[in-house]
């Protein structure tokens, strides 16, 4: 399970169903990837992870990053708890 605090003006790049305009969220980008990669190494979900929470600012730690490509490729449930600032 992975932590993440983002502001209130933030939330809307890591929710799927934000109404913001900022590119694709987060949230939309994570169930894209558990849908077309599940079964495949982490090794090559990482990047693509790491390039979405890049795009959408979050600054997710490598720990937790490496966690959902982990979670992805196995097809399991990954939890992330977010603490609104």
């Amino acid at each position: 399970m992975g932590e993440i605090s983002v502001s209130g003006e933030s939330l809307e790049r890591l929710l799927a169903d934000s109404s913001g305009t900022y590119g694709a969220p987060y949230q939309q980008a994570f169930a894209e990837l558990a849908r077309t990669h599940r079964g495949r190494p982490a090794a090559e979900i990482l990047p693509l992870l790491a390039h979405a929470a890049d795009r959408a600012l979050l600054g997710f730690s490598p720990t937790d990053l490496w966690e959902q490509a982990r979670a992805i490729s196995g097809g399991e449930q990954y939890v992330l708890r977010v603490t609104v600032t």
